[in-house]
């Protein structure tokens, strides 16, 4: 069986694209804002935060790569395998940054038990 073609006009893919990055650019003005604000706070729990921000600023950069590879899908079958892909991606990294995060808690919670020794 023949996979149909999607039928999409280049008008509404440049569209979308622009689209794209004109998101991408608001949430990179958001972490930016979000990145001076936690400077200037200091403690344990602001380098929680910071880490936290930055993983969730790695999860958005995928989002868009997605959105821009799926904008580009020519057919239902190449569309399905970015959205696996993706998928497959977000559960690895999710995994990834929860062990992160809970190392980061686990050492601020052990530095902070130090000092009221």
């Amino acid at each position: 069986m023949i996979e149909p073609k999607l039928e999409v006009p280049a008008e509404l893919r440049d569209l979308a694209e622009k689209t794209i990055d004109q998101a991408e650019r608001a949430f990179g003005m958001f972490f930016d804002a979000a990145s001076k604000s936690m400077a200037s706070v200091p403690g344990a729990g602001s380098e929680i935060s910071k880490q936290a921000l930055s993983l969730t600023e790695q999860n958005m950069k995928s989002a868009f790569d997605y959105a821009r590879k799926l904008v580009q899908a020519t057919d239902l079958q190449e569309a399905m395998r970015i959205q696996s892909e993706f998928l497959r991606s977000q559960f690895t990294n999710a995994g990834e940054h929860m062990r992160q995060i809970t190392g980061d808690v686990m050492s601020a919670a052990k530095d902070a038990t130090k000092g009221k020794s």
